[in-house]
């Protein structure tokens, strides 16, 4: 009897326990209080932003939810980069509340807060004691996510980033016990974003699909988000940046996001997010700006280690983002296939290009990249980096 060979991807291990009810689609929304019903909630805190609150998505989300009969305490205070500061804030309201559930409508920011407030909430301390992985302490409350930018896919993740308020540091604060209990994906609460939110976000999206890809805890599961949250992205994204209101592709951007969301809960991520945070630390750039500049030079730095995965991506390419046909992209290897179409994404949403751009000085790479090389992520990628190896990425993107 002969044994017939199968792909080797199918014979990886893996650990795969979905957590989080996904209900898709325009106006979605308006499910929310049956939702949170179903669930048992009777008094609720809703987490959101001052952005979001004036959109009058919460408006919506509020009426559902006082049909439903649930009493609902607002919480609009969340900033970009949520602190530890605003978790403090957030519990505060929610013991207030008395709350025995929780929502968080915006974008990875209000959704890592809600998280936050959960851990500390339920399990008592500050968000510090969290740091790491495993550590909540006992049972949380539910959450219901409605995400309004299709960018972190915080929706499927486990984990919560926090900011130290007074050191800027990034706490990864995961467990299981924090995943949502549901997450509404709704397109139509994306429509309002300002292209510059769906641009940097969008962005930040694509880079959870190729990093995901590629990392040394990658297995089937992940991968198979990866390459469909990659097809989705790189064919929805250049839509959305020039037809803010096209629903269909603002449905497969946040549909993309979400399953670049859960890759990352399957395999983590790499080089480019261990780059990028220091910069939004010390200078205060925008994440998925960070990530748009250091992405490509990630990618052509991880070719020689993974240049089989890139090209599985490279060939999920839509046809009409080849680009450079004359210039003989045809010849270029997968990996600079990749590099290049994430710059040429950079370029059509409008953001910079290089570090020098956005103020970054050259005297303070040595310094950027010794905070790089201490962040987690950086432990996952494909090939090996240190600080040394992390301050030439800097370079070669100070004034590319």
């Amino acid at each position: 009897m002969t044994t017939r060979a199968l792909g080797s991807e199918l014979l990886e291990p893996f650990d795969y326990n979905p957590l989080t009810r996904v209900v898709y689609g325009p106006g979605s929304i308006l499910q929310l209080g049956k939702l949170a019903r179903d669930y048992g909630a009777s008094r609720l805190v809703l987490f959101t932003d001052s952005g979001i609150l004036a959109t009058g998505h919460i408006d919506r989300c509020l009426q559902s939810l006082q049909a439903a009969g649930v009493a609902t305490t607002l919480f609009s205070g969340v900033q970009p980069n949520p602190s530890s500061d605003d978790v403090e804030q957030g519990v505060q309201v929610a013991r207030e509340a008395q709350a025995d559930f929780l929502i968080a409508v915006g974008g990875g920011s209000s959704i890592d807060c809600a998280k936050g407030v959960n851990f500390v909430l339920t399990g008592g301390g500050t968000i510090h004691d969290y740091w790491g992985v495993g550590k909540a302490r006992g049972p949380m409350l539910p959450l219901i996510v409605a995400p309004t930018t299709a960018g972190t896919g915080s929706e499927a993740q486990s984990y919560a980033l926090i900011s130290d308020a007074k050191t800027h540091v990034k706490m990864a604060c995961g467990d299981q016990r924090a995943s949502c209990k549901v997450a509404i994906l709704d397109p139509e609460l994306t429509v309002s974003m300002p292209r510059s939110v769906t641009a940097a976000t969008g962005i930040d999206a694509l880079s959870h699909a190729i990093e995901s890809h590629v990392t040394t805890r990658r297995n089937s599961v992940s991968q198979s988000f990866s390459r469909r949250a990659f097809r989705l992205l790189s064919q929805a994204l250049p839509v959305v940046l020039d037809e803010p209101a096209n629903l269909p592709a603002r449905g497969a951007a946040l549909l993309g996001a979400h399953w670049a969301g859960a890759a990352i809960e399957n395999s983590m991520l790499g080089a480019t997010h261990a780059l990028a945070n220091p910069l939004t630390a010390t200078y205060g750039i925008t994440h998925g700006v960070a990530i748009g500049i250091m992405l490509p030079h990630v990618i052509r730095y991880n070719e020689p280690a993974v240049a089989s995965l890139y090209a599985e991506l490279a060939a999920a390419l839509p046809s009409d983002a080849k680009f450079n046909r004359a210039q003989g992209s045809e010849d270029l290897t997968a990996g600079e296939v990749l590099a290049c179409y994430v710059e040429q994404v950079v370029r059509q949403a409008g953001q910079p290009t290089n570090l020098l751009e956005l103020g970054v000085e050259a005297s303070r790479l040595h310094e950027l990249a010794q905070a790089a090389s201490v962040q987690w992520t950086g432990t996952f990628n494909p090939r090996p980096v240190d600080a040394t190896s992390l301050e030439e990425l800097y370079r070669c993107a100070f004034s590319a």
